[in-house]
């Protein structure tokens, strides 16, 4: 099965470890994911993701959310869902 783009990083919070995803296609708790962008491709489980500060375990097309992520992303980086 090939990767579903399921968003892009529009902001990166160092500190915290979370990037901000433009979800394009419903993400949920549990899935695993690549991030690839910037000479930089990793792959991880979905395991923390918050919408207006809120712990949600899915999102949907055209929501902004915060997700823990275990290495440093940056803006344009895309999101796939493996």
């Amino acid at each position: 099965m090939a990767d579903v783009k399921v968003g892009k990083i529009t902001h990166y919070f160092d500190r915290i470890g979370v990037g901000i995803v433009g979800v394009s296609k419903a993400l949920k708790v549990g899935d695993t994911i690549k991030i690839v962008g910037h000479g930089n491709k990793f792959t991880q489980s979905v395991d923390s993701m918050q919408l207006d500060h809120q712990v949600i375990q899915s999102a949907k097309k055209g929501q902004s959310i915060g997700l823990k992520v275990t290495q440093k992303v940056k803006e344009g980086d895309e999101v796939y869902k493996l």
